[in-house]
């Protein structure tokens, strides 16, 4: 998908959908919290790839992290998750931007994905976003990865999507990343569908 095509698309679904509305909405971040508490104290430095309209950021900022980054495509998701903080929104830096055409985004203590990575079908996607992980996470650093799983759905907001598990994640990640965690997730849809989530944690090296 052309980065235009693709900004388009996701800005179309979050000016038409609101944020309970959207299968991937989670009330609480709970796992994905839990895995960055796990890896990166407070003061560490933490983006959230994709991160859209999701809470997680909220979550962050309740935990004491202060220096947060979201980034998301779509510049009405970011609107939406401004507006939901209030004054708390100064305290984050929100990027709006196509992640596999950026060049540079500083660096990271910790990289967290559970919205973009699967949506990148074609493998010169994936290569510029790992190539873009591997220059922004210092080693040592990590990167936290959730991605439908093998038995998740094929399909997502009318888009293609890869799915994966420990085995071919490492392997589009490539030898600059280590699996370290590993775990899964039954989603539950706004209503009532299922949908598995793999979800890892990955050193850099």
């Amino acid at each position: 998908m052309f980065e235009t095509s693709r900004k388009n698309h996701w800005e179309g679904v979050y000016s038409s959908k609101a944020e309970t509305d959207v299968s991937w909405y989670q009330e609480e971040a709970r796992l994905s919290l839990d895995l960055i508490r796990a890896f990166s104290p407070p003061e560490g430095c933490i983006i959230d790839v994709g991160g859209g309209a999701s809470v997680l950021v909220d979550g962050l900022l309740k935990l004491g992290y202060e220096r947060v980054t979201v980034l998301d495509i779509a510049e009405a998701a970011l609107q939406k998750a401004r507006s939901r903080l209030g004054d708390d929104a100064a305290k984050v830096r929100w990027v709006a931007a196509d992640v596999t055409s950026l060049q540079d985004l500083g660096a990271f203590d910790l990289w967290h994905d559970r919205a973009v990575f699967h949506f990148l079908t074609s493998p010169d996607d994936r290569g510029r976003y790992v190539e873009l992980a591997e220059r922004t996470i210092p080693s040592g650093g990590h990167l936290v990865m959730a991605t439908f799983a093998k038995g998740g759905p094929t399909r997502c907001s009318d888009l293609d999507v890869c799915r994966y598990d420990a085995a071919s994640l490492s392997a589009e990640l490539g030898p600059g990343f280590v699996l370290v965690n590993e775990t899964c997730e039954r989603h539950v849809t706004p209503w009532g569908a299922l949908q598995d989530f793999f979800y890892g944690v990955f050193e850099r090296r």
